[in-house]
């Protein structure tokens, strides 16, 4: 018998037509791991009931937040690191873990969930942050961050702060590593989209040596709803989105959801 570190992201539960394919999320055996790299929702109520449920069919889970939790509107109760700071309180009552807990160990491997979000510094090194930002208005590939999360709290301050944060971390583990975040570690993944634009909000230069200087099997990520494996320096970054019913409905046959990053013998 094996036990199975498996991963996903990008549930986005708000939508009606993703509801059977989250149903679908199951051990196959009690023994199992899940990763959930980020974007369950909007909602807090919606989020923490999503994960709850999936707690409950997986020995252990391990959840990274994306954009789409951290997005809100004036009237919310919790907005910007407030929000955050909620969500990983009620991951924890559920028996989550988040990235602000002690990085559990699969399989001799420590699995370590990051969340560094990300600064605008994917961008052509022409431009500077403002010259970016203002050239992606003018084309009108602005990502709905700017309107849901910008307003409530200095995202690159808060990217930094995470950066500092969980290098510090990180060099405390020995030994290989399997490194969980929403955003992407590398810009080579973001270099495949279609419009150049979006990667400002897909991740940080700033993350692009530590899979090889964390000794990482591999890197678990979302995002980008393009699911794949992408090879980068020996290693490989795994994107495991769900995304959209007219995203997923045009998959490849066969794609494997959730997807089984490790196996350990019983």
């Amino acid at each position: 018998m094996t036990t199975t570190l498996w991963a996903v992201s990008d549930l986005h539960a708000a939508v009606k037509l993703n509801g059977p394919k989250i149903a679908e999320i199951q051990p196959a055996d009690p023994s199992d791991w899940l990763i959930v790299a980020g974007d369950v929702a909007e909602r807090f109520e919606l989020i923490v009931e999503v994960m709850g449920n999936l707690a409950e069919r997986f020995d252990t889970v391990i959840w990274v937040p994306g954009n789409h939790e951290l997005f809100c509107r004036s009237a919310d109760r919790y907005r910007g690191r407030e929000k955050y700071a909620m969500l990983v309180q009620a991951m924890r009552s559920i028996g989550v873990i988040t990235p602000e807990d002690r990085y559990p160990v699969f399989g001799g491997v420590t699995v370590a969930p990051l969340f560094t979000l990300y600064d605008y510094s994917f961008r052509s090194r022409e431009f500077t942050v403002d010259e970016a930002l203002q050239a992606a208005h003018e084309k009108s590939v602005v990502m709905t961050d700017e309107f849901a999360i910008a307003p409530f709290v200095d995202i690159r301050g808060w990217c930094w702060d995470r950066l500092a944060y969980t290098t510090k971390r990180l060099s405390r583990i020995s030994g290989p590593t399997i490194l969980v975040n929403h955003w992407p570690l590398v810009q080579e993944p973001v270099q495949q989209m279609k419009w150049a634009e979006i990667a400002l909000w897909c991740g940080t230069r700033h993350t692009r040596t530590w899979p090889k200087r964390y000794d990482a099997q591999a890197v678990v990520y979302g995002h980008l709803h393009m699911p794949g494996v992408t090879t980068v320096d020996g290693v490989d970054h795994i994107e495991v989105s769900l995304g959209y019913p007219r995203e997923w409905q045009h998959y490849p046959p066969g794609r494997p959801f959730p997807y089984p990053v490790m196996e350990v013998e019983q």
